[in-house]
């Protein structure tokens, strides 16, 4: 990444970043951007949230609340739970979009609609603003703690996306430019949707396994050297679910809301497919099981109940052979 003192391809290199939203992931991916030398403005619902960053981070300003403290900066990045939000955030009767200077860049990090985007876009447009649609996914959950997570990013402007790219790599290891605003957040929800399916059929298989003989264990640590190899079983349900520790840091609840945004998405493209809203059924009766801001690994609590079986637990989770893993990233086939 080049340093904020020199010129990028989008003129000016960016000095000032706001940050919204501190949440699980907004928390950890923030920190990177002072240690690479922009000065950051912060923000959260949660205030505590914002002064803890300025307290433990260089370079880091706790806004108060007040959108003035957002007027010089030339790119802000949202994390927040939902496109909705995020508009009232800048839009909103206390949105800051009032305060934001002509060519501010907005980079929607959160899970948001991409039809939410679109519209969201032409509306900064009319005040000078754009927005750049950048959703977040990762190889390895906490990958947003090193800088090293996966952004998939909608931009109708170039030089919008060249000047946010330096600032995106310092949270990311990967950056894919999917093409116009809203291609970032539609890939995004592909990549939910199909982790979704994933989480599905292995708490279906984990369940009726062990009500037949299988051991959990024994049946996640087949899969991964298998062709049933996923996410889930390489990192958050073998880490987080079998043993009962239910703290990926991913919501139950934002999944459930995502496939909403999966089955509107299908829906728009005039393709018929009944799985979207079986996935929401099935992980939205599990949320019905636990608490409103459970893990998502918990959604393995609703399948025990419907099954009338409890896992057997793993008490020790050992770390995946580094062959095991890593072949994921050999198995990219991108150019440069």
């Amino acid at each position: 990444m080049p340093p904020p003192t020199q010129q990028t391809n989008g003129g000016p290199a960016v000095k000032t970043v706001g940050y919204i939203g501190l949440g699980n992931a907004g928390y950890s991916m923030a920190s990177n951007l002072p240690k690479a030398g922009y000065h950051l403005i912060v923000h959260d619902a949660d205030t505590t949230k914002a002064q803890r960053a300025a307290s433990e981070w260089k370079n880091t300003t706790a806004s108060d609340g007040k959108p003035e403290a957002f007027a010089d900066c030339d790119v802000i990045i949202t994390m927040l739970p939902q496109g909705k939000i995020v508009r009232e955030v800048l839009l909103g009767e206390k949105g800051i979009g009032k305060a934001l200077k002509a060519g501010t860049i907005i980079v929607d990090t959160s899970s948001s609609s991409p039809f939410d985007s679109v519209a969201l876009g032409k509306e900064l447009a009319e005040h000078q603003i754009l927005l750049v649609d950048s959703p977040i996914t990762q190889t390895y959950m906490h990958a947003t703690d090193a800088g090293e997570s996966t952004l998939m990013v909608g931009a109708d402007s170039k030089e919008a996306f060249d000047k946010v790219e330096p600032i995106l790599r310092c949270m990311a290891s990967y950056i894919f430019h999917m093409g116009k605003l809203g291609n970032g957040h539609a890939m995004k929800t592909l990549n939910n949707y199909i982790m979704a399916s994933s989480i599905c059929a292995l708490s279906d298989s984990l369940v009726t396994g062990q009500k037949y003989g299988l051991d959990p264990q024994t049946m996640i640590d087949a899969l991964n050297v298998g062709t049933g190899v996923n996410f889930p079983t390489m990192d958050t349900f073998r880490r987080d679910g079998i043993t009962g520790r239910y703290n990926s840091g991913f919501g139950l609840a934002l999944l459930v809301k995502d496939l909403g945004i999966t089955g509107e998405f299908m829906e728009h493209n005039g393709f018929e497919t009944e799985l979207p809203a079986l996935l929401k059924r099935y992980l939205g009766d599990a949320l019905g099981e636990v608490e409103k801001d459970a893990d998502h690994t918990k959604a393995l609590v609703g399948w025990e109940k419907r099954a009338g079986v409890k896992l057997k637990r793993t008490e020790k989770v050992e770390e995946i052979a580094k062959e095991d893993f890593e072949h994921r990233l050999r198995g990219l086939n991108r150019s440069g």
